[in-house]
């Protein structure tokens, strides 16, 4: 692997779960973060419900199976223009399976990507359900975690054909 360029991401994380005797029991301080980063809005966290935190606020989760959908949607993007097939309209629905170990540590086992596509025309179908695989392998991502993303793509054509799905 030829490296080109490194880039550095910097972010903060800023715990705002204290609940007056900070983390003196398990149960009496709250999971509550905020995520922030320079120039743009602030991301309201916490943990997953079943570890005690707020429903209502993302979780790393939740957070990484969004990274996930979101870096293979801009990846499939580039490769599609690059083989000339047009979306006009890209829609996912992910899911992840993590499991407990245990320890009380746990793990993912697979993120499943549901990406519906739409393409300008049906001659595009057959290179937009290949052309996954190719952004799959650009997606960083991806490339960087150590469970499987499975990709369950389908598509749709926006013009004559309005409303045909292929999978």
């Amino acid at each position: 692997m030829d490296v080109r360029r490194t880039h550095r991401y910097d972010l903060t994380v800023s715990w705002t779960g204290n609940r007056g005797s900070g983390t003196s029991g398990y149960r009496d301080y709250g999971r509550d973060h905020d995520v922030s980063a320079d120039g743009r809005p602030m991301i309201a966290g916490s943990a997953d419900r079943v570890f005690h935190g707020d429903k209502a606020r993302w979780n790393p989760e939740l957070e990484l199976v969004a990274a996930l959908s979101q870096c293979h949607m801009l990846s499939y993007l580039h490769v599609c223009v690059n083989a000339g097939v047009v979306v006009t309209a890209y829609e996912d629905e992910p899911y992840g399976l993590m499991s407990e170990t245990a320890d009380g540590g746990g793990h993912f086992t697979e993120v499943v990507l549901r990406p519906r596509v739409t393409v300008a025309t049906a001659g595009m179908t057959a290179a937009a359900l290949a052309l996954h695989a190719q952004a799959s392998a650009k997606c960083f991502i991806a490339s960087s975690v150590n469970f499987p993303v499975r990709h369950e793509p389908a598509i749709a054509i926006t013009a004559t054909g309005a409303g045909r799905s292929h999978a």
